[in-house]
């Protein structure tokens, strides 16, 4: 791509030569003005030379006959290997629905294999058709409350910043660690500071330990649930990420937060995206739709889905359709259900109907993968009574996580547990099923046992490795016996996830590359995740996706009870639990 101060580009936007591609008779989406254009856009050297209603001599034109042409979108916030793809075949799929950049954080391979995963990452991410761009993972492990495959202070950090991919520090998950003046914390605060910006990840912090977390400079945050939340933080000066992801919908909750006054300080992410979801429903455009759908101005929500993005990472090259930035670009027929049919990337058409126009050949990629695969490292004392709980006399109220299918928030509840043969078990009729988080890095042989309502099922197991942050492995059934095959079907198979009923493997995605993530193609990885959750479906799990739901609870940084390989932590508390409870402590029991 052409520099934006070399001489050819300037002489292109004068007019004194001609341009490589114009763009006629085109309705452009002004984001800086919030308006349409009808006019002409020339590309030259991958870069936007001119936005003219005179005539623009090039040698292509392209004559969109009133059709919309809008800027590139941008998701401000997402971890790649959410999407169990790797890099070259994300792009394959979000590409088409008219993403052109994505600031990833890699902190998911990071909790497992540390700065070699960043770096992993980091190179599959190289010369592909989209602005891949990278944040610091800032606290791995996320908490003191798991244990992680890695940890990364300030100083291993430092390095990653000398590339200019690198826009931030990502999310900082330890809120508390920020607003209680942590030094090892607070370092990397700085460091972010000092070398770029600070993102932020605090769900429902508010008061004086918001203003804390905010007086130490993170200037983002994408985990708000409601528009109070996020007029609060606002307000404060944050950055809102407005996530629609897999696992997390908050636009219909905050949409109504966005006013004409205040619309720059927000921008969309998904966070985290299931491969499935990506394809049929969209990315960015897909948020775009459904921001609209729920009263956002359209033009508003394209701002929002590209130059706000660009704007809080001081990325000046893109964002918009004006002089000098890069040519990243969207082709759509209706405003109020946008759906890209032709997507440009730095001037050059790569997607049309929702296909890439070229494959990004598994011949044309030359990465070592070794580094990444044989990370799923069960103890091997681990067996069907690893998972067993003794009952206790003292109490009859245990705890339970109450899951959320559409939220990454848990619920706290209080019931009476069922007793078998001295051992508390699932209890499928009253939706209470046993959970395991059982340590798989090699480090421990840590096994946090509890319960959990909302997954339905009423036989088998449900297991994943993908457990953020620590991503060890999480298994969720209604017996030790399908727990255990469950476990050791993983363990074989390098990572992934599983359904098992009666002692029988009844559907398998493997996921080899850090327990995160396949080794095939997209449309492979789609089949494989359409056959595991028609699985569920076979078992009665009544959630569309359980296996993201399961994936975040283990996740000892967003409220309110959760369980990792230490046991049940609370989060508000920041504290392990244990999982008996007195009469009086807390809710009233269920039956």
């Amino acid at each position: 791509m052409i520099p934006r101060t070399s001489p050819e580009l300037m002489a292109v936007a004068r007019g004194d030569r001609p341009a490589d591609l114009v763009f006629t008779n085109a309705r452009v989406v002004n984001v800086f003005t919030r308006s349409i254009e009808q006019t002409n856009v020339a590309v030259f050297g991958g870069r936007v030379s001119g936005v003219s209603h005179h005539k623009i001599d090039a040698k292509q034109h392209i004559n969109l006959d009133g059709r919309y042409l809008a800027p590139g979108l941008i998701d401000a916030h997402m971890h790649v290997e959410s999407t169990m793809m790797m890099p070259r075949h994300f792009v394959s799929v979000a590409s088409p629905h008219g993403t052109t950049g994505v600031v990833f954080d890699p902190h998911e391979i990071a909790n497992v294999l540390g700065m070699p995963g960043i770096r992993f990452l980091m190179d599959a991410s190289k010369n592909l058709p989209m602005n891949t761009l990278f944040t610091a993972s800032s606290c791995v492990p996320s908490s003191a409350f798991e244990t992680s495959g890695a940890s990364l202070h300030a100083d291993d950090l430092a390095p990653l910043f000398d590339d200019d991919r690198v826009v931030a520090l990502a999310e900082m998950m330890n809120f508390p660690g920020v607003f209680l003046g942590d030094q090892a914390v607070l370092s990397r605060v700085k460091l972010g500071l000092e070398r770029a910006l600070v993102d932020g990840h605090c769900p429902g912090l508010t008061g004086a330990s918001l203003g804390a977390y905010v007086a130490a400079g993170i200037g983002s945050d994408h985990e708000c649930t409601t528009a109070q939340e996020a007029q609060e933080k606002l307000a404060l000066g944050m950055q809102i990420f407005i996530r629609e992801g897999s696992a997390a919908r908050n636009i219909e909750a905050l949409v109504s937060a966005v006013t004409p006054e205040n619309a720059s300080r927000f921008c969309f992410c998904t966070d985290d995206r299931h491969p499935g979801d990506l394809h049929r429903q969209g990315h960015i455009d897909h948020a775009i739709r459904k921001a609209v759908w729920c009263g956002l101005d359209p033009i508003t929500a394209l701002a929002m889905g590209s130059l706000h993005a660009a704007d809080h990472y001081r990325l000046p090259d893109l964002g918009a359709i004006a002089p000098g930035r890069q040519a990243d670009l969207i082709v759509f027929d209706d405003l109020f259900d946008i759906r890209p049919t032709s997507v440009y990337f730095r001037g050059e058409h790569i997607a049309e109907h929702g296909k890439m126009l070229n494959r990004l050949d598994d011949a044309d990629y030359d990465l070592d993968d070794s580094i990444a695969r044989g990370s799923v490292r069960i103890d091997p004392s681990f067996n069907a009574e690893s998972l067993r709980i003794e009952a206790q006399a003292d109490s009859d109220l245990i705890r339970v996580i109450k899951a959320d299918p559409h939220q990454l928030i848990t619920g706290e509840q209080h019931m009476r547990p069922t007793i078998a043969g001295g051992h508390l078990v699932a209890d499928p009729s009253r939706d209470m099923l046993k959970i395991a988080v059982i340590a798989r890095h090699g480090a421990s042989s840590g096994v946090g046992l509890g319960f959990v309502t909302g997954f339905g099922f009423t036989g088998g197991a449900l297991a994943s490795t993908v457990g953020h942050d620590a991503h060890n492995l999480a298994v969720v059934g209604s017996n030790d016996q399908d727990m255990t095959i469950a476990v050791r079907t993983l363990q074989e198979s390098g990572g992934g996830q599983c359904v098992v009923v009666s002692g029988e493997v009844k559907a398998l995605l493997p996921l080899p590359i850090a327990g995160l993530i396949s080794d095939q193609d997209a449309p492979s990885v789609i089949a494989q995740q359409d056959a595991l959750l028609a699985g569920v479906r076979e078992i009665g799990c009544p959630m569309e996706d359980p296996f993201m739901p399961l994936s975040f609870l283990p996740l000892p940084v967003i409220p309110k009870l959760k369980l990792t390989d230490l046991g049940l932590v609370d989060v508000e508390q920041q504290r392990i639990v244990p999982l008996y409870v007195n009469e009086n402590d807390g809710p009233k029991p269920t039956a």
